[in-house]
């Protein structure tokens, strides 16, 4: 049973945000959106640790065996705020270079001083 992926689908709406304002080449949108690629993937990972080993998991010390929280689940935690946060910055970029007025080209500042 395959269930929709938000996730997957936040980055496909951010994506063809970034088609429509003509963001698709700028530097920094798109470092900023493949990690957010990496945290999803991640945390896809990290998911599929979880539900295979459940929440615990028992570790060998010189003392015997231990039964311990499953650290993948604080990974996944840390992770998906990472994430919340760059996609955060990616709507940020978005708002902010959309907004931005066309840039002079280089000839046309250089111009611009020379006529000074």
């Amino acid at each position: 049973m395959s269930k929709p992926k938000k996730a997957e689908t936040k980055a496909k709406e951010i994506l063809k945000m970034a088609e429509e304002k003509g963001l698709m080449n700028d530097y920094f949108f798109s470092t900023t959106f493949e990690r957010y690629q990496m945290q999803l993937q991640m945390m896809e990972e990290l998911k599929k640790d979880i539900e295979t080993n459940g929440p615990t998991v028992e570790i060998v010390q010189n003392s015997g065996v231990k039964t311990v929280s499953n650290p993948s689940i604080t990974e996944y935690n840390k992770t998906a705020s990472a994430a919340n946060n760059t996609v955060g910055t990616l709507i940020k970029i978005l708002k902010e270079l959309s907004q931005e007025k066309p840039k002079e080209s280089l000839s046309d500042l250089m111009n611009g001083l020379m006529a000074e």
